[in-house]
């Protein structure tokens, strides 16, 4: 079969990848400015007018969304999978240095209160996602400061505006508008900044009007090895933790996030209801009053359970929500799921959920239909549910994953992506990934299509039988490259499923996977699910749900895809016990003990 593969500028974005690669293997750290060259002439589609005068807002948004506020005093930033690379690299204690974070990406990094951030990486996508971010961020406020600087005394007038607002007079608004003027910013790239920096945003721009960003980055340890060896120290927690041998339990692996799967079994916000409306009223936020106005008068056909678990995770970050995660973990222990925070690596936590312990009164209506839900009690099979990592640690994670459960009864990915053809809220359903980090082509039998999501869809559309493509990291393409996906028909853009699908590979396989191969994935033992929902549209300048107030809309296709996974690990779970029943009661085989479990679940 031919196949269409793309491949990319080696005189651009490859030249930029192997620049930081080579320098970041010496024992010094690297100056952020050696990089600024190729990276500007990467021309990133995230980036675009990075060798432009005027400053790229858009950019800027970005990588401060996924930066920790620290950023402003940060001046070295040091890169390591584990507290131990970190205590053999001269930095002892970083663990009890100040725990900080991104709103927008999850990531373990603590700062020393002066300037060097430690930031815990997964595998080399963190090095591809951090590295860019950093020199993006540093050349849009290094413009930013020669516009400041060109224009007399406004350094001078920030610093002044700043210490008269700690002061309690309030002289903000008309210097606001003259670095806005300066800045050459459009209203909506003002707002998105005031947004995202809140009460701080003159301490920003007073910091880059005097003086420039000189940032530094350090590879404490690269090898292979330790990011493996990071991952069973992570999977050593887990497994210590567990409240049964993992090993023995039948396995349902999902992807997703830490709230989604856990919210709709077991109730937890639907028993809140009347403080966290409590919180939508007291918090201020007329657009969240106003939704719910309008999803209680049948105006508009947004899902009142999906209302409740947005504003649940919005009020857990609060610190009356935070008082509240004890009683909440107690609870949702008692209806089978044990979380498991990651510690000493890389920031990933595990959920497991029981399936035995399920309770049908409370689990989403979506969930319950005519399926004998109370087959379940027999059940020893087990979701475990990862928070979704970052690129190629997914990989690293499945193929530890896979030596120490038992039989893996399905593998569902859900998770982000950008779209080349659809609009942010659809959701993607590919059948084809091409992977970058391996250039494999893979073929799958995606156990979904558009009728298991549709109907509990809102505001998006469903598009299946999709090719996704995995890249190495959000930065790293451009147009022109987005423009070649588009043409090969590759219309999902995303960063987990070509690894995942390649520790795949090794479950059914007699070999590591291959490089450079069209791998067909037929037939497999368990199922692969892959769903992905738009939250960017990278053709369009700045389009993504981080940028947007209304992330609320997001929860919509996150939850509509987590409906059509739950469904599907229910029915195939109480498929099971119900056959291993009806074998009892005949004195036939279990399906299972006689092989013919696959096919057994294929008819489900």
């Amino acid at each position: 079969m031919r196949r269409t593969v793309p491949k990319r500028d080696l005189t651009q974005v490859t030249l930029y990848m192997r620049t930081y690669y080579s320098l970041l293997r010496t024992t010094d750290a690297v100056q952020i400015r050696t990089l600024e060259e190729t990276h500007i002439a990467m021309k990133s589609s995230l980036h675009p007018n990075a060798d432009g005068v005027e400053p790229d807002m858009s950019a800027f948004v970005y990588a401060s969304l996924r930066l920790p506020k620290c950023i402003l005093d940060v001046q070295k930033v040091v890169l390591g999978q584990s507290q131990e690379v970190f205590r053999r690299r001269d930095y002892p204690d970083v663990e009890s240095w100040e725990a900080v974070s991104g709103p927008a990406r999850r990531r373990r990094m603590f700062y020393d209160g002066h300037e060097t951030l430690a930031v815990y990486i997964a595998s080399i996508s963190d090095i591809d996602d951090i590295v860019p971010m950093l020199t993006a961020f540093q050349i849009e406020w290094n413009k930013m400061h020669t516009l400041i600087g060109i224009q007399a005394g406004l350094a001078e007038r920030l610093r002044s505006c700043v210490e008269s607002e700690s002061s309690g007079q309030n002289r903000s608004d008309e210097i606001c508008e003259e670095v806005q003027r300066v800045l050459q910013l459009a209203p909506d790239d003002w707002e998105r900044l005031q947004t995202i920096w809140g009460d701080d945003l003159l301490e920003l721009l007073q910091n880059i009007g005097e003086q420039r960003k000189r940032m530094s980055v350090m590879l404490l340890a690269g090898s292979y090895v330790e990011y493996l060896q990071a991952t069973q120290k992570w999977w050593d927690r887990v497994n210590e933790r567990a409240p049964f041998d993992l090993s023995k339990r039948p396995t349902y692996f999902v992807s997703s996030n830490t709230h989604s799967l856990s919210n709709m079994i077991t109730g937890f916000a639907q028993g809140q209801e009347s403080r966290l409306m409590d919180y939508v009223v007291s918090s201020a936020d007329p657009e969240l009053c106003e939704e719910a106005d309008r999803i209680r008068r049948g105006k508009v056909p947004s899902n009142w359970s999906n209302f409740l678990y947005y504003t649940l995770k919005k009020y857990m970050q609060t610190q009356e929500g935070r008082d509240l995660l004890e009683e909440r973990n107690a609870y949702e222990a008692e209806h089978g799921v044990m979380r498991i925070p990651s510690q000493h690596t890389f920031d990933l936590e595990v959920q497991i959920i029981d399936l035995s312990k399920l309770d049908r009164a409370h689990l989403d209506p979506r969930l319950v239909d005519d399926l004998p839900l109370d087959r379940l009690i027999d059940t020893d099979a087990i979701i475990l549910n990862i928070d979704y990592p970052l690129g190629f640690a997914a990989y690293h994670l499945l193929s530890r994953i896979a030596v120490n459960v038992g039989e893996l009864r399905g593998a569902y990915v859900l998770g982000k992506a950008a779209t080349l053809s659809g609009r942010i809220g659809d959701v993607l359903i590919p059948n084809v990934v091409y992977d970058e980090h391996s250039s494999n082509t893979y073929l799958f039998n995606n156990v979904f299509t558009a009728r298991h999501v549709a109907p509990y869809l809102v505001y998006g559309d469903v598009l299946d039988n999709q090719r996704a493509i995995s890249v190495h990291g959000t930065f790293l393409q451009n147009r022109a490259y987005m423009e070649m996906f588009f043409r090969l028909g590759y219309t999902d853009v995303e960063m987990e499923s070509g690894p995942y699908l390649s520790a795949l590979y090794e479950f059914i396989r007699p070999r590591r996977y291959p490089q450079d191969e069209l791998v067909n994935l037929y037939p497999v033992p368990f199922e692969i699910g892959v769903l992905h929902y738009a939250s960017d549209t990278p053709m369009s300048k700045g389009r993504n749900l981080g940028t947007h107030n209304l992330s609320y809309y997001g929860m919509d296709p996150a939850y509509a895809t987590t409906v059509a996974v739950l469904r599907r690990i229910l029915a195939l779970e109480t498929a099971q016990q119900t056959a291993m029943a009806q074998q009892t009661a005949t004195g036939q085989q279990h399906p299972v003990a006689s092989g013919k479990g696959t096919a057994q679940r294929a008819r489900v």
